[in-house]
């Protein structure tokens, strides 16, 4: 079945509205946003709603939101991520309840889309943590590659409010047109990738993609909106219960 995921706990204060909507959650783990006090509330939010806990681990990197590339050697990638797996699930357990899955963040996600070494020291983190996560990583990047090798069950990460390049991968924030802000054409996106599995591209053409979990970005303008609207559309499609 697909999901709808969010990110949270970094700063934006609607995770209460979000939740209904959602099937999952990116908690931030304190690096690029958070910290103990709004993982505790949304760790609470989830478990209220019967919502996956999830780790957003990212650069350190308040001060640019985790969104601007740092060039740590593989071994500090390897052991940021770690750090933040332990910071969440710290929380995580104090609540009896458990992880559920990781997600990197900005522009650690998107290295690991794009270098394969990156991915293979954010897979072998999260294995080496708890090979029972689920890892979530763009559709068809070698974040799955990665963590498939490494013997972790993925899910395929689609974007209801982003843009996609003819190569698959996301147009970058600072080029135009990389958001979608219209709530009409982003349905139509959504839908797209699930009943054809495939995607329109920034260029017109069609691609094939996988679509496990459908990402919603929590500080998008749009967030709730956005959320509502795939919910209902796809409860009244039949995809979701």
């Amino acid at each position: 079945m697909i999901g709808i995921n969010c990110d949270m706990g970094e700063g934006i204060g609607n995770e209460a509205l979000l939740m209904p909507y959602i099937h999952a959650a990116n908690i931030a783990c304190g690096y690029h946003a958070g910290d103990e006090a709004t993982m505790e509330q949304v760790v609470d939010l989830c478990l209220h709603y019967g919502v996956h806990i999830g780790a957003h681990p990212s650069f350190p990197d308040r001060a640019n939101f985790g969104r601007t590339t740092m060039q740590l050697s593989l071994a500090e990638i390897y052991t940021l991520v770690t750090d933040q797996l332990t910071i969440l699930n710290a929380v995580v357990v104090k609540k009896g309840a458990g992880l559920h899955h990781v997600k990197p963040h900005g522009a650690l996600y998107n290295m690991a889309a794009q270098q394969t070494p990156v991915a293979h020291a954010i897979a072998r983190a999260v294995r080496d943590f708890d090979p029972s996560l689920v890892y979530y990583g763009l559709s068809g990047s070698v974040m799955i590659d990665m963590a498939q090798e490494e013997g972790l069950q993925t899910a395929n990460e689609v974007f209801a409010d982003r843009t996609y390049q003819p190569d698959g991968s996301l147009t970058p924030r600072s080029q135009p047109h990389a958001l979608i802000t219209h709530e009409a054409l982003m349905l139509e996106q959504v839908l797209r990738f699930i009943q054809e599995q495939r995607v329109r591209t920034i260029t017109g053409e069609e691609i094939p993609i996988k679509a496990d979990t459908i990402c919603i970005h929590g500080d998008g303008v749009h967030a709730l909106a956005f959320a509502k609207a795939i919910h209902t559309t796809l409860r009244e499609k039949n995809i979701i219960p």
